[in-house]
């Protein structure tokens, strides 16, 4: 087999991951977990918080581990290792989800946090594969085709579903099968990864004395360290964990946002979610394209500024049909925002660093992460009662005017994180970690 052609099936493979965990966001991220925990699990306001304690705590524990074990993978070359393994524990809890039913609000809580530890913590490491299978010239271009094929995987996963889920009625059982379904479809597709990937770096020998764990704090502390000299690297991150907040608060309440506002049922969730997927590949190659031709920040302004546009007119949308254009429009944006994040890092990242740039990447992401989702859970329960309380408002219309509010926040994240991003020296910051890498090469 050439080069080339083993380099193209290493992509393949990387691409096929992203299909079966895409499937995974779909399903219990944002067409039909959520919902139905909101709705047919918890019930309510308290429903939009308790999703949002969910989805924080679990960015938060991966906050606190992948920076670590982001250095022990590079050191032991067990990126492959590290990955399969946070996998395995999201196809398990993920079917596991079958068994949660109204009132289990402990356990569905408990076994989506789990399910999410996985999913975000593997991450880490597929992200961190990028730079060891894509050339920087090419990383650009295998970082949108991976959000692309990745959101296939995903409307295919909700074309399997939506069927039952509208043909069976009066029970939740469709519902609930999506989730062990989902589980083995993501667990398939990352046969080929598993197969085909190969992980370039070799195991270092551990120093007398020494252990991973203690290993692995170290060489993060020699990475914040080494950051004063990356100065752009680190106004980026500031930016990426203000702007990613508003990016994840649109995901993750997307589909209450449709219940609540607009009384969607759950096929049209799933309807909904599948245009958005349909629209983020057009994002995903389309901002590939962009980024290589202008240059990937100015790229990211433009999708962020798409992106806010599509959450002002959300603010003053009031027909379904205006809610499921504003959808297509964030879901071309909001993949954009996420691909051109991911590809900066891998263009900034020295080289033989990537897992410990990726993990500080993961680290910012789900730092900011556990507090959107959080403040917008709590804001829409305090805002709903405040009307409810103080307007005389109806229960459902008192709601309503929580999701508003807390719609409204997401734009602060996103202008911050915007203002903060024109500050950036794309160049600079390129420069940066090619001099970096040249130093340790030559032993300086």
């Amino acid at each position: 087999m050439t080069q080339e052609k083993a380099v193209n099936r290493e992509h393949r493979a990387w691409y096929m991951y992203d299909f079966g965990n895409s499937a995974y966001a779909a399903i219990v991220l944002l067409a039909i977990y959520s919902a139905y925990f909101k709705d047919g699990v918890v019930g309510g306001a308290e429903g939009s918080r308790l999703w949002g304690v969910s989805v924080g705590i679990a960015m938060l524990v991966v906050a606190i581990i992948s920076p670590i074990l982001g250095t022990i993978a590079d050191f032991s070359a067990s990126k492959k290792r590290f990955l399969f393994l946070f996998s395995f524990i999201t196809w398990v809890f993920t079917a596991l989800l079958f068994f949660v039913e109204k009132g289990d609000i402990f356990i569905g809580m408990l076994f989506f946090i789990l399910a999410e530890i996985g999913y975000r913590g593997g991450q880490v490491f597929y992200n961190s594969l990028l730079p060891e299978i894509a050339s920087p010239e090419e990383i650009g271009r295998v970082s949108g085709n991976g959000w692309a094929i990745g959101n296939i995987g995903g409307i295919l996963a909700l074309l399997i579903l939506l069927p039952p889920i509208v043909l069976i009625k009066g029970t939740t059982l469709p519902v609930r099968l999506a989730f062990p379904i989902t589980a083995l479809f993501f667990a398939l597709s990352t046969i080929p990864a598993y197969r085909w990937i190969k992980e370039r770096a070799s195991a270092q020998k551990l120093p007398l004395g020494e252990s991973y764990p203690t290993l692995g704090f170290k060489r993060l502390a020699r990475t914040i360290r080494s950051a004063r000299q990356f100065k752009e690297f680190i106004k980026f991150m500031i930016a990426y964990l203000i702007y990613n907040d508003g990016i994840l608060m649109t995901l993750n309440f997307a589909a209450i946002i449709g219940a609540v506002l607009y009384g969607m049922e759950q096929q049209q969730i799933i309807i909904f979610m599948i245009i958005v997927q349909i629209t983020s590949i057009g994002g995903a190659y389309g901002f590939a394209v962009i980024g290589e031709k202008v240059g990937y920040k100015r790229s990211l302004v433009y999708a962020l500024l798409g992106m806010s546009a599509a959450i002002i007119w959300m603010l003053f949308n009031q027909t379904l049909i205006g809610f499921f254009i504003i959808g297509a429009t964030a879901g071309f944006m909001l993949t954009g925002v996420q691909s051109l994040s991911r590809t900066m890092v891998g263009v900034f990242a020295p080289k033989g660093q990537s897992a410990e740039f990726f993990g500080l990447f993961s680290v910012v992401g789900r730092t900011s992460s556990f507090i959107g989702p959080t403040i917008y859970g709590f804001l829409a329960l305090w805002a709903a009662r405040w009307f409810e309380n103080n307007r005389e408002l109806g229960t459902l219309l008192a709601e309503q005017a929580g999701q508003k509010v807390a719609i409204a926040s997401i734009l602060i994240f996103l202008f911050t994180g915007l203002f903060l991003l024109l500050r950036v020296n794309e160049k600079k910051a390129v420069e940066d970690a090619k001099k970096y890498s040249l130093e340790n090469e030559n032993g300086v």
